[in-house]
């Protein structure tokens, strides 16, 4: 894949009705990569994009029975909105099908860096792939499985009535009647071995009779095992393009990546009280900075990690800065810090995060992906994902003391054993304020207490207090307009690089 620029991407745009050929399908297994040339802006955006796509497909994945009426009318909505091949689309889809494979190749780039990337990434595409092969007709189905190699044939009716005594016997929970509306494929044993290994199939004559509810998992199957594959080669060659600099900070990126608004202080400045902070901790942040608000008032002290996750939290839902200073001043005298210390030491850092020291760059609180991805705590330290990072047990001992019930826990516990901690993290959410569904993905600390107190106010947002306690930057931004779908404004080169000099000011213990 080369990089050109806007100018020569246009040119060949008005030649890319010469190369539909590229696209016979609107499904494919990315067998191979994409050669023509790209730009960088494309690049990104192509595959910021289908991170969007695969969220949603891992949400709906866990919210909704896979296949129902409802998860597929949400994810067609998905691939309508983002513009990737939904259906099988007329031959004028020519750039839904391009973005469709450039972006696949992106992300397998960004996702094969690590074992878990892998893994998320397999899961989802392999879900996607499922969605959009069932929603094939008939003859769309045999052509791609002609384009992929798979000599899977549907039988004809005639075959069928002739074999149906022995269709109905060997196909679990069916009927006469199913039989007679349900297609069926002639497959290769080789190809067919764990549905005859579970005595799910009819054998004749060295070939396999699968209904079409089972032909999914053959080509599923053989995707995964392909797309497996070819992670682990992408893997092996990362040190030849991590030597590109162009390339690797939008890989990173990508693998860690938010794709929702930054929840910076512009828009929530002077909405909360100093007064407020320890209710809010326990009706409307998450578990990670419930966490640490507790850990803070039990030890008056937080070590560097858990100071950056919290103080730009708080700084996302509105804390001034001169609020900041005596919140976290307060708290650290109460301890081993005297005053002197904490505006010799620590008042630097704190105004540093507010773009009042160093190079004035204005911090953004931390998005989950970069929680759950990056830095995780030692002994110690109270920072990170607690659905990620602690202890299945403690985990548990930790909800049971919030008084999650019992039937939640378990949820929650079989979410994070799936490595759904995003998701856990949206359960918690709605078991803490009593709703079955959220109806939206969570993706950001500061989202979820954005959305609990519009609950919990009744759609309103949280008014501002005039107190004593620094509200003179108050601000009258609205919060009305955010949502995950949201431009990213936060994925960009030097995001990472601006954190790493802000972690060197909150360095010190």
């Amino acid at each position: 894949m080369e990089f050109s620029s806007s100018r020569a991407r246009l040119r060949q745009a008005r030649l890319a009705g010469d190369r539909r050929e590229l696209y016979p399908h609107s499904l494919q297994f990315y067998l191979e990569p994409p050669t023509e040339s790209i730009s960088l802006v494309e690049f990104e955006s192509f595959a910021i994009d289908r991170l969007k796509l695969l969220k949603v497909v891992e949400n709906l994945g866990v919210s909704y029975i896979r296949g129902n009426d409802v998860y597929k009318t949400k994810l067609e909505a998905e691939l309508r909105r983002l513009k990737f091949p939904y259906k099988a689309l007329a031959e004028d889809d020519y750039e839904a099908r391009r973005k469709d494979h450039i972006s696949h190749f992106v992300l397998r780039l960004a996702y094969c860096q690590s074992e878990d990337l892998r893994r998320w990434f397999l899961q989802q595409e392999m879900d996607l792939l499922r969605y959009r092969f069932n929603e094939l007709t008939e003859s769309l189905r045999q052509k791609f499985l002609e384009h992929v190699n798979l000599s899977f044939e549907a039988i004809s009716e005639d075959v069928k009535n002739e074999l149906a005594n022995e269709l109905l016997a060997s196909t679990p929970g069916s009927s006469t009647t199913k039989i007679k509306e349900q297609m069926f494929y002639k497959v290769g044993l080789a190809d067919a071995v764990d549905l005859f290994r579970a005595r799910k199939v009819f054998i004749k004559d060295g070939f396999a009779y699968v209904p079409l509810k089972d032909i999914d998992a053959l080509v599923l199957s053989n995707y995964r095992t392909k797309l497996s594959k070819a992670l682990a080669l992408t893997a092996r060659s990362l040190p030849s393009i991590q030597s590109d600099e162009r390339l690797q900070p939008l890989l990173n990126h990508l693998s860690h990546s938010y794709v929702g608004p930054d929840y910076s202080v512009q828009k929530n400045t002077g909405k909360i009280s100093l007064d407020q902070v320890d209710a809010l901790s326990v009706k409307s942040f998450p578990l990670c900075m419930r966490q640490l608000h507790k850990a803070l008032r039990d030890n008056h002290h937080l070590r560097h990690g858990g100071r950056m996750q919290y103080g730009l939290f708080l700084k996302g839902i509105g804390l001034t800065l001169e609020q900041a200073l005596e919140f976290w001043k307060k708290e650290f005298i109460r301890g081993k810090v005297d005053a002197d210390k904490f505006d010799k030491g620590y008042a630097y850092s704190i105004r540093h995060s507010y773009g009042k020291e160093g190079k004035r760059a204005d911090y953004t609180p931390y998005s989950c992906m970069k929680i759950i991805m990056s830095n995780p705590p030692s002994q110690g330290d109270y920072h990170g994902c607690p659905f990620r990072h602690s202890d299945p047990e403690l985990l548990k001992q930790k909800l049971q003391s919030y008084k999650i019930p019992p039937s939640g826990i378990t949820q929650i516990l079989e979410l994070v054993k799936g490595m759904h901690y995003q998701l856990a993290c949206q359960k918690y959410f709605e078991l803490t304020h009593y709703v079955d569904d959220i109806g939206f993905s969570l993706n950001h600390p500061n989202q979820y207490f954005i959305e609990s107190q519009r609950l919990l106010n009744g759609g309103r947002e949280l008014k501002k207090e005039l107190s004593n306690s620094g509200n003179s930057q108050q601000k009258n931004n609205s919060q009305e307009g955010m949502n995950s779908n949201s431009t990213p404004t936060s994925l960009n080169a030097t995001a990472d690089a601006e954190l790493e000099g802000l972690d060197e000011y909150f360095a010190e213990d």
